[in-house]
């Protein structure tokens, strides 16, 4: 069997499964939400699949998978791990529970499914993962770095050498690191990865990350480098948060292991430890916060190849692990996912140009450039500009404490080497920035073309695309991905500028912005992971994670580190997976039982509030408790999900506890107001189902009032973005919401895309004082209510990970036509509008083994036709296929 042609004829991923075919055939076969992924350590991976039927109301009625390592044997159905049998389910996510599975193993899973009619499927559909290291006592190699001076500024290069007299079949790397790395075998640099491996709590937990670098290796003589950086490990640089006295800090180390296997059945390990070199690189400072500085004339040209003359180099020292939890690194990694050219240069002088590259990213530039040796050339990366057109970075160094002169922030500084043109992409850095100003300390002549922008972020598949007739909607909706994917890096933070920090109030806030657009589960998973390392024991979370202590004392409680509770539920309900709310359920409920224990009236004042909001302020107390309460819900649910009767039934009392006491303090029963009746005061209320039911529609009448009073303009700060329109549209006043959501003068997130922006703002007022990085994700709600209003697309908490799709899709006053789509589990699900001469045409697409039920507007007057076909009622049933609805109102 040609393994390579199995592959590509079997393996190929559509994005949406209702592409045409003569029968039903199988897509999407994913391990652990990763396609075909090396370097696993769970013993019990997850395998995801979905079905590729066109024809109406498909469905799968039965599945068989199949587990070995030969991937013949899987074409004979022969089995020798795992044979399920076909068991009758139309589930579509299933746990490995075969025979017990090995390190360093490549295994291949083939899986089959029956239709509804009980036609099994005809094509074979096999994919393949492999473990890696599984437990530590596997590790062969040493840790190792140059020396434990935190002081030292340049970045250490290691490089090592053997030799193979056999043919390879097949090598994997499993590097491991405290800081960051880049891997390079004879001279190249292996894989596409940018800043690995991701951020961790390093003393806690350390993640290692696998290559498959069999076309790397060559018979003969070999040479592997390493160049270490700093990253979060040896933060050298000062700032408000303290990372320069990281109780982890240490000079960067890595341990290494090269696994080869030879045709003839025989292996060998090349591992890192003595007889490794070691020497200091070009890269003569590096920070992950500020920037980094490369001296060309320090280059060791052909360092990481075999035949380098290393005699000067020294011997690399021992150093003990950074933590005794070295684990697979199991995500979408980050990469320069998009290449953005200049869209305009301006020359001040010889000595100073600008280059413009037309919207904010987070990223690096890269420079060509030619100039005299010691020719020193300063990057300035910043996201808006000084009246005289120079960079301007005022608004983002706010937080920078320097100690001298010698680290500008967001500075790249490249010392030229006088041999001709050379280009310079920092290695172990990123930044937030629009523009580049670039100064040199002799004349140099630069063209449009000698810089480019690499927009870098976690490389997470996009998974979901709104379309609408209103262009400022369109910005707006770009604006927030722009924010969303630039603080994304193996863990969500909140600017990529000037802190880069995990922010958990941000996070919870972008939750279903994230889910709705990209496939990032495996990205929130690892971060939760991180929200487990740091927990203290009485339950108390840092406001941000991953921290190096920071952030126990200020920043943190409810209606911040409420992401223990509301991103697995959010994964849950998006992914129909209770893992993650398992793996975190005893860390919910130890956080609960905190605030229980600290707060027994029900109502607690832990919170930083409605952060940075417009003008008027809520007191803490009552969002806070809010998401209090939100959290014992989501543990009372998750208890039931997992079986834990006693506990759903004492925390849904707590919840009610919590209800009554919110309720009797802050609700005017008689005039339907919380409080003092302003927004946030209303909308986080209805959004988080606190609000008695008999006090609803009172409640959303008022609040609906109070924004027309306000302009249909928005006066809350961070937790009130996250409800306002929610609360709106979920209770009759989506016209209302709209009109929020598509203003255009201050404040709003219209206002921001008329005065350019490409990516979201911190704060309203574009020329605030503080708080104003213009790459922020906290405002980012706007883009799952896009899904989840206009666009009408919604989960099922019944039949959660869209096996059940709720679609609601509002018609709202000043839209045309609006198309909402979005990628789950079971393949893609559309949901359009549009406006037709005599009524609303829908067009929607429901992917096989999937069931939806569609409301539509109430109109007395109108008639319904599905297809074509009548129908009754504004409540519709649908099965898996396309449909046609149209509802127009008679002549």
């Amino acid at each position: 069997m040609n393994l390579k042609f199995l592959q590509i004829t079997t393996l190929l991923f559509a994005l949406s499964p209702l592409s045409k075919t003569s029968a039903q055939s199988l897509t999407g076969l994913k391990t652990e939400y990763l396609v075909n992924p090396i370097g696993l350590d769970s013993p019990n991976p997850r395998f995801t699949w979905q079905m590729n039927d066109a024809n109406q109301g498909a469905k799968q009625s039965a599945y068989r998978i199949l587990v070995d390592t030969d991937s013949g044997s899987l074409v004979k159905a022969n089995a020798k791990l795992w044979n399920t049998g076909w068991v009758k389910s139309d589930q579509n996510l299933v746990i490995y529970s075969g025979q017990l599975l090995k390190p360093f193993t490549k295994y291949f899973w083939r899986v089959d499914i029956a239709d509804g009619n009980n036609k099994k499927s005809d094509k074979i559909t096999i994919a393949s993962f492999e473990t890696g290291m599984m437990k530590m006592e596997n590790w062969q190699g040493a840790w190792i770095s140059d020396t434990e001076n935190t002081k030292l500024k340049p970045a250490p290069y290691f490089r090592n050498t053997f030799s193979t007299s056999k043919k390879i079949k097949s090598a994997r790397a499993y590097i491991a690191a405290a800081g960051l790395y880049e891997l390079s075998i004879n001279g190249k640099k292996i894989g596409n990865h940018r800043m690995d491996p991701m951020y961790t709590r390093f003393d806690r937990r350390t993640l290692y990350v696998t290559y498959d670098v069999t076309d790397a290796i060559s018979q003969g003589k070999n040479a592997i480098g390493v160049l270490l950086g700093n990253g979060w490990y040896n933060h050298q640089s000062t700032a408000v948060w303290y990372f320069d006295r990281a109780p982890w800090r240490n000079r960067p180390t890595f341990c290494l292991d090269v696994c080869i296997t030879y045709e003839d059945g025989t292996t060998e390990t090349i591992k890192s430890g003595k007889g490794w070199k070691t020497a200091l690189s070009p890269i003569v400072f590096n920070s992950i916060y500020t920037a980094e500085h490369y001296d060309a004339r320090l280059e060791k040209t052909g360092w990481n190849t075999p035949n380098f003359d290393d005699k000067d180099w020294k011997e690399v020292m021992f150093r003990s692990a950074p933590s005794k939890n070295i684990v697979a690194q199991a995500l979408h990694p980050i990469r320069n996912v998009e290449e953005i050219t200049s869209k305009s240069i301006k020359k001040f002088n010889d000595t100073t140009y600008l280059f413009d590259l037309g919207r904010n990213i987070s990223g690096v530039s890269k420079i060509t450039v030619n100039g005299p040796a010691g020719t020193v050339i300063k990057l300035k990366h910043g996201e808006r500009l000084y009246p005289n057109g120079r960079v301007d970075i005022s608004n983002i160094d706010a937080h920078y404490r320097p100690t001298d002169n010698t680290d500008p922030f967001q500075t790249d500084i490249l010392i030229l080497n006088g041999k001709g043109a050379q280009s310079f992409m920092p290695h172990f850095n990123y930044k937030g920035f629009q523009y580049v100003e670039v100064s040199s300390s002799a004349p140099v002549q630069l063209k449009k073309e000698d810089l480019v922008g690499y927009f870098m972020h976690s490389d997470v598949p996009v998974v979901g695309d709104v379309k609408s007739s209103e262009p400022i909607i369109n910005k707006i909706y770009y604006a927030t991905n722009n924010s969303y994917l630039s603080n994304l890096f193996g863990y969500p933070t909140d600017c990529p500028q000037r802190e880069k920090n995990g922010w958990t109030g941000d996070a919870q806030i972008a939750i279903e912005t994230g889910l709705y657009g990209f496939d990032g589960i495996t990205i929130y998973e690892k971060w939760l992971a991180d929200h487990r390392d740091e927990q203290q024991p009485n339950g108390v979370l840092p406001s941000i994670i991953p921290t190096d202590g920071w952030g126990y004392e200020w920043g943190n409680g409810p209606d911040w580190t409420s992401t223990i509770a509301i991103i697995p539920w959010n994964v849950y309900l998006f992914y129909g997976d209770h893992k993650l709310l398992a793996d975190c359920y005893s860390n919910i409920r130890k956080y609960v039982n905190h605030i229980d224990e600290t707060y027994p009236t029900g109502l607690t004042t832990w919170g930083l509030g409605d952060w940075i909001p417009v003008k008027s302020k809520s007191p803490v107390e009552l969002t806070s408790t809010c998401y209090y309460y939100a959290d014992v819900v989501i543990l009372a649910k998750a208890a039931k999900i997992l079986g834990k009767n006693d506990d759903y039934e004492k925390y849904m009392a707590l919840a009610k506890k919590i209800k009554d006491a919110f309720n009797a303090k802050y609700l005017n029963r008689e005039k339907g107001i919380y409080n003092t009746g302003i927004q946030t005061e209303m909308s986080v209320p209805l959004y988080w189902k606190i609000v008695p039911e008999e006090s609803i529609a009172l409640v959303a009448k008022n609040l609906a009032k109070r924004v027309e009073a306000d302009g249909f303009h928005l006066d809350v700060g961070l937790l009130g973005t996250k409800a306002i329109l929610n609360a709106l549209s979920e209770n009759g006043y989506s016209d209302i919401a709209y009109k929020v959501a598509a203003q255009k003068t201050y404040p709003s997130w219209g206002w921001w895309m008329e005065n350019g922006a490409t990516t979201l703002y911190e704060n309203w007022p574009i020329d605030a004082k503080s708080d104003i990085s213009m790459n922020h994700i906290m405002f980012g709600e706007i883009g799952a209510w896009l899904y989840k209003s206009p666009g009408g697309i919604k989960p099922d908490e019944k039949q959660p990970g869209f096996k059940h799709v709720i679609l609601d899709p509002h018609i709202m006053e000043g839209l045309n036509s609006f198309e909402a789509s979005h990628i789950g589990p079971y393949g893609k699900i559309s949901s359009a509008w549009k406006r037709i001469n005599d009524g609303i045409r829908y067009d929607i697409i429901i992917p096989a083994n999937s069931t939806a039920s569609i409301n539509l507007p109430v109109n007395l007057d109108a008639t319904i036709s599905v297809n074509g076909k009548p129908a009754t009622g504004n409540k519709i049933d649908l099965a898996a296929g396309n449909y046609v609805i149209e509802q127009k109102v008679g002549k």
